[in-house]
């Protein structure tokens, strides 16, 4: 899956550190994500589509199969 949390978290003028505050997650965490190393379960999808005022579909793209 892919996602748009780097581009919108750099919109909003937020750190990874600070993003991660807001999702109770750590910054290693919000690195993962922001590298496709790491797919958030449900409940951290939610919180970051939440703290980045997007949808969860603005935020997260199905990778399309070959």
């Amino acid at each position: 899956m892919q996602n748009r949390i780097k581009e919108s978290r750099e919109r909003l003028g937020l750190s990874q550190g600070r993003l991660a505050e807001l999702c109770d997650v750590s910054r290693q965490t919000i690195n993962a994500i922001e590298n496709d190393k790491y797919d958030p379960g449900l409940q951290l999808a939610f919180d970051l589509a939440r703290v980045l005022e997007l949808t969860m579909e603005e935020c997260f793209i199905p990778k399309k199969e070959a």
